[in-house]
C-alpha cells in the first residue's frame, strides 16, 4: 500500500509540475507580446530616448553654458522623435571613440552626432537615412607654414580617435605624425600651446575655433563619401524605419532647411535634403564630420 501511495503521489505531482510549466509558458508569451505592444521600437526605457552625444562639437551638438545639449543634430533629432511619437529624449556627452560601441552594446538607443555613414562602422550599428554633407579642415596657426597636404610631412597633426577625420589621415597624410585626443577642445588647446601643428576637424566646428582663438583653415578637403546618420543597434528594424520615415518629413517640409539656415548660415546647403519642389538637380554626393 506504501509504494502504491507513493507513485500515485509522485504521478500527480509530475501532472501538478507540468501545468505550471504551461501556464508559466503562456504567462510569458502574453508578457512579450504586451511589452512589444508598448514598446514598438525596443527602446531601454519605454517612450524615453537614450541619446549617446559629444558635448564639444558645435554647431552639431555640444552644451550651451547651462550645461543643455543643443545644436543642428539635436534639434534636428529632437524633431524626428517627436514625430515618432517621443518627447522624451534624453542627451548624454560620450567621447567619440566609444560612442558607437555603447550603442551597439545597448547602454544608449541611438547616437546623434553627424556620425558618418561607413562600411566599417555598419559592422557595430546600423544607420538611419543620411541627412548631413559638408567638408574636413585642417586648423593651424596662420604661421605655421602648413598650407596644403605635402606641408604637413614631418608635423604633428590632432584628430580626434574614432572619427572620418583619422582614417583619412591615416590613409593620406602618411608622412606626418598623428596625435590622437578624446575631442575638439582638447586638440585645439593643444594647437595653440605649441604641442602639436595643426589639428584635423569638421569644416564648420572649425569656425567657431577661428573665431575663438585667431587660427586659421590651412586646408579644406571636401569628403562625400559618408553621409551622417543616426546610429542605432541592430536587429531594430522598426525604429530604423520609423526614424528615417520621420527624417523625410522633415526635409520635406521644410524644417531641416530652416535649421540648417540657422546653424550653418553662408555655408553650402546640399540640395538632395531640401524639399523636392526645391531640388533642382540630380541630388549630390553627402559627408559628414566626425
Amino acid at each position: 500500500m506504501t509504494n502504491r501511495f507513493t507513485l500515485r503521489r509522485t504521478a500527480l505531482l509530475a501532472v501538478a509540475a507540468a501545468t505550471a510549466l504551461i501556464l508559466s509558458a503562456c504567462s510569458g508569451g502574453a508578457g512579450t507580446a504586451s511589452s512589444t505592444e508598448d514598446n514598438p521600437y525596443g527602446l531601454i526605457t519605454p517612450g524615453q530616448i537614450r541619446v549617446a552625444s559629444l558635448g564639444d562639437s558645435k554647431p552639431y551638438t555640444f552644451t550651451d553654458a547651462d550645461g543643455t545639449f543643443t545644436g543642428f543634430d539635436v534639434e534636428l533629432f529632437t524633431d524626428v522623435a517627436k514625430r515618432i511619437g517621443i518627447d522624451d529624449v534624453v542627451f548624454t556627452g560620450q567621447d567619440f571613440s566609444g560612442l558607437l560601441s555603447a550603442v551597439a552594446n545597448g547602454q544608449f538607443d541611438v547616437g546623434v552626432a553627424a556620425i558618418g555613414i561607413t562600411k566599417e562602422r555598419e559592422q557595430t550599428v546600423d544607420f538611419s537615412d543620411g541627412y548631413l554633407a559638408g567638408y574636413l579642415t585642417v586648423m593651424a596657426a596662420k604661421d605655421s607654414g602648413i598650407t596644403d597636404a605635402d606641408s604637413l610631412a614631418g608635423k604633428r597633426l590632432g584628430v580626434v580617435q574614432g572619427t572620418l577625420q583619422e582614417a583619412y589621415a591615416v590613409k593620406h597624410f602618411t608622412d606626418t605624425e598623428l596625435v590622437r585626443f578624446p575631442d575638439n577642445n582638447s586638440a585645439i588647446s593643444a594647437v595653440n600651446s605649441g604641442s602639436i601643428d595643426a589639428h584635423f576637424l569638421d569644416y564648420e566646428a572649425a569656425k567657431e575655433y577661428a573665431a575663438q582663438y585667431g587660427l586659421v583653415n590651412a586646408i579644406d578637403i571636401p569628403s562625400f563619401d559618408a553621409p551622417a546618420g543616426f546610429a542605432i543597434a541592430k536587429d531594430k528594424p522598426e525604429f530604423k524605419k520609423a526614424l528615417d520615415k520621420a527624417l523625410a518629413e522633415a526635409m520635406e517640409d521644410g524644417t531641416w532647411k530652416k535649421l540648417y539656415q540657422k546653424w550653418f548660415p553662408g555655408s553650402p546647403m546640399p540640395e538632395q535634403y531640401l524639399p523636392k519642389a526645391e531640388q533642382t538637380s540630380s541630388p549630390s554626393p553627402t559627408s559628414s564630420t566626425e
